[in-house]
């Protein structure tokens, strides 16, 4: 299904690859393989720019300024990205109970169903890692990458 391209052109050693790029080009990957699988399931509209709002832990329950800061954007255009889903029937907003004019969003039936298919799509990406790794290899790179997570370094 996944084209494999060869990421780097022929002048760039893997020895010069900076960790950015190590963690972004999988991670794009990813969600590439996501918005793939969600079009494929009968979520056609969805796009890469939608990850930033249906990315892990998710938006239910979430203001729309902390959704802006975990992905890394301005307020605005995150409220794009949320009219957006909105008119397509996966997210809603409404008042946070009182909290004045704060605003939450909460997934719909429809982005409850699409967020549980992101799931689905991303334990057969960890499957297909694990193959690609071999079961050991890929523990401890989770255990790296969770030593990372939870480390000062990640934020």
């Amino acid at each position: 299904m996944e084209v494999k391209r060869k990421m780097t052109s022929p002048s760039v050693k893997s020895a010069d690859m900076l960790i950015g790029a190590l963690l972004r080009v999988p991670a794009q990957a990813i969600h590439r393989r996501i918005i793939h699988q969600l079009n494929q399931a009968g979520f056609e509209e969805l796009r890469l720019p939608h990850m930033a709002v249906l990315q892990f832990p998710g938006p239910d329950g979430v203001r729309p300024g902390v959704l802006a800061e975990r992905a890394g954007m301005s307020k605005q255009a995150m409220n794009q990205l949320l009219r957006s889903l909105e008119s397509l029937g996966y997210i809603a907003r409404s008042d946070a109970p009182g909290e004045g004019r704060a605003r939450i969003v909460r997934l719909t039936r429809r982005g409850r169903a699409a967020y549980a298919q992101i799931h689905e799509a991303l334990r057969d990406i960890e499957r297909e890692w694990m193959t690609e790794l071999g079961p050991r290899r890929f523990a401890e790179l989770k255990k790296l990458l969770l030593e990372v997570w939870h480390s000062p370094l990640a934020r």
